[in-house]
């Protein structure tokens, strides 16, 4: 626990190297950026958090983290308030991947892994396919077994980032017989694998971010299985908990002080319905930042309830929604004219139809809005769970 004193001069220390180290103009810069600019600028960037120890702050010590909750908080919104870049990139490999390797890896896959994703290995998440989006454990593709690999071969859709990613979390069905949630696994899949091909898929906002990963009898070493064969699910719910929880706290932090500044900006001075509106944004981002430390405080204690992530993820998406949605209302149609924002930016960049457009992905990744209020309800409050024959 940090006294008030040891915050203040942390946050004295984080607020001099935002002023010394965010790159001045990166925004213009980045852009309609190529991706060999973003992937360049996101890898200089990562390196230069890392070099001052703010990359992974919420990482265990021994890996290159440690930090408490409170310092997280302070960093998270120095960094915001000084407009620093977002790890866009390096996303799914300190949350994600990291998450799935210290609650389920080995020590050998920790060593191999966690090093190297400092380094700069970039990761990708292989879950969501084109007939099992939100019921992912309907998941088609198959990994058989053969001596001492794994050949796998199926499809997967809206993999953010896979373009430029090393490595994969991939899961897979081993057990075609078995009830869907009981039959899948969990790899680490290598992208240079032969045998794998990415699409981008162009989006509305004119930004190919998502892709498509086409698996034509790839071969994955039994070293690669990640948890017990056919345990997959249960080491999934590891992985999607850190993307609807413990991401939260940057993204608060960012919706919190940028996003709501640019929309403070763009409202006209005196309007008393329009400072009414603002009046409820603020009071619900005060809510999301409470929210977001009473979730990584009780994770860090042991004490977290099955839903608490889930409700974090589902008030965050929304409230993001409906503060884009406010500020391409108040950009008016100009914010229809805005064809571009920059790559290495937060889903709040200010250009606010693009933004509201990107908006909605938030509601879908991780569990829709309604998975999220399936799991709170059943999980959090107890109620009756759909019947069986449905899972």
């Amino acid at each position: 626990m940090n006294s008030p004193g040891d915050l203040r001069e942390f946050r004295v220390a984080v607020r001099d190297w935002c002023r010394a180290e965010i790159p001045v103009g990166w925004r213009a810069a980045q852009t309609g950026a190529s991706d060999a600019e973003f992937v360049a600028f996101q890898q200089e960037w990562f390196q230069r958090l890392r070099g001052a120890g703010f990359a992974v702050p919420h990482w265990p010590a021994e890996w290159g983290g440690g930090m408490s909750v409170g310092e997280q908080m302070v960093l998270y919104q120095e960094l915001a308030a000084h407009d620093a870049p977002r790890l866009v990139l390096a996303f799914v490999s300190i949350h994600h991947a990291a998450a799935t390797l210290l609650a389920a890896g080995t020590e050998e896959q920790r060593r191999r892994h966690l090093p190297a994703i400092l380094d700069g290995e970039i990761w990708v998440q292989g879950f969501s396919e084109p007939a099992a989006g939100s019921d992912l454990a309907a998941l088609a593709t198959t990994a058989r077994r053969a001596g001492d690999e794994y050949v796998v071969t199926g499809q997967k859709v809206w993999a953010s980032g896979a373009q430029f990613a090393d490595w994969c979390l991939l899961l897979a069905r081993t057990d075609p017989n078995a009830p869907k949630r009981h039959g899948i696994s969990y790899f680490l899949l290598d992208m240079r694998t032969p045998g794998i091909d990415v699409r981008p898929i162009r989006q509305a906002t004119g930004e190919s971010h998502f892709c498509e990963i086409f698996l034509d009898r790839v071969r994955i070493p039994a070293s690669g299985l990640i948890g017990a064969e056919n345990a997959g699910w249960q080491v999934a719910q590891q992985t999607l908990g850190a993307e609807r929880g413990l991401t939260m706290l940057e993204l608060a932090e960012r919706l919190g002080n940028a996003g709501f500044r640019w929309l403070v900006q763009a409202c006209p001075a005196g309007d008393p319905l329009l400072l009414d509106r603002l009046a409820g944004f603020e009071t619900e981002i005060a809510g999301l930042r409470l929210l977001c430390r009473d979730l990584v405080e009780r994770h860090e204690s042991g004490s977290a309830g099955p839903a608490d992530a889930s409700i974090v993820k589902l008030y965050y998406s929304e409230l993001l929604q409906r503060m884009t949605d406010f500020g391409t209302e108040l950009g008016g149609m100009h914010a229809h004219t805005v064809l571009h924002k920059p790559r290495s930016g937060g889903w709040e960049s200010g250009a606010w139809a693009l933004d509201f457009l990107g908006s909605w992905e938030w509601t879908i990744p991780g569990g829709t809005s309604e998975i999220q209020r399936t799991i709170i309800g059943e999980r959090g409050l107890g109620l009756p769970r759909e019947p069986s024959g449905a899972r």
